[in-house]
């Protein structure tokens, strides 16, 4: 008969899964420092060295890292996908920005149709609260503010589909949008029209989260995101024109 004893597990490996679980849900992120040895352990019940155990594995598997004088951290190479010559290469070429907002829109609209679907109670109220502090930078007249909740509100979207192949993807895509790599957000959010139709578009985004309408969500989004294309290629278009012009001028004043 196939059947093998049960073999107790080590109290190291359980806080080692306890803690990759939390990795891999997101709930712990790139870069966050973990609580004191002494907190931690305490909080998982255990001993520092059965702690210390399972945290020598986490590091061992590249999942943490320890930084001497300061503790122990989540991995920051868990946060890109993409390596740096490849990011360079995104930044150097207009093909890659409008593939980014392509690809940003097939996974962004999926994502918003499977939360309006499984999202729990808790995940709207999550988004709900970054639309409302998305309204008060908004009135405060924060471009800086509003740009960092648009990309916050955009990952708790994808938070609350509970897919985790799809939120660590997307979360790498979104710390290069933060990190400016293909478009300069500020910018958009610093031109008035433009500041008051994102905002109206994210309120569609959220009313038909919190509705539960899986359609509507997600034509919400992708019609989102198709401005925000048109937007761009308008706003490139212009720059364009604006240096020749200024090319102009200044070969008019010197001849």
């Amino acid at each position: 008969m196939p059947f093998e004893k049960i073999q107790a597990e080590k109290l190291s490996q359980s806080v080692a899964r306890q803690i990759e679980l939390l990795i891999l849900r997101g709930i712990l992120r790139p870069g966050e420092r973990l609580p004191a040895e002494r907190e931690l352990a305490d909080r998982f019940g255990v001993s520092r060295p059965s702690l210390r155990e399972a945290l020598a594995e986490l590091q061992g598997r590249g999942l943490l890292v320890s930084r001497a004088s300061a503790g122990v951290f989540v991995a920051d190479v868990l946060g890109s996908a993409f390596s740096p010559a490849l990011v360079q290469l995104f930044a150097s070429h207009d093909e890659a920005v409008f593939d980014y907002l392509t690809f940003r829109s097939d996974l962004e609209g999926l994502a918003a149709e499977r939360a309006a679907l499984h999202a729990s109670e808790t995940d709207l109220m999550v988004i709900g609260a970054i639309f409302q502090k998305m309204e008060a930078a908004h009135l405060k007249r924060n471009p800086a503010d509003e740009a960092e909740l648009d990309a916050d509100f955009h990952l708790s979207i994808i938070e609350a589909s509970h897919n985790v192949v799809m939120l660590h993807m997307m979360r790498s895509m979104f710390q290069l949008l933060r990190e400016g790599v293909f478009y300069n957000r500020q910018a958009m959010f610093k031109q008035r029209p433009i500041r008051e139709q994102l905002l109206e578009q994210h309120r569609a985004i959220n009313s038909a989260l919190q509705a539960r309408d899986p359609d509507t969500a997600r034509k919400a989004v992708v019609d989102h995101l198709a401005f925000v294309e048109r937007s761009l290629t308008h706003q490139r278009k212009a720059d364009r024109n604006d240096a020749i012009a200024r090319q102009r001028f200044q070969h008019e004043v010197t001849r």
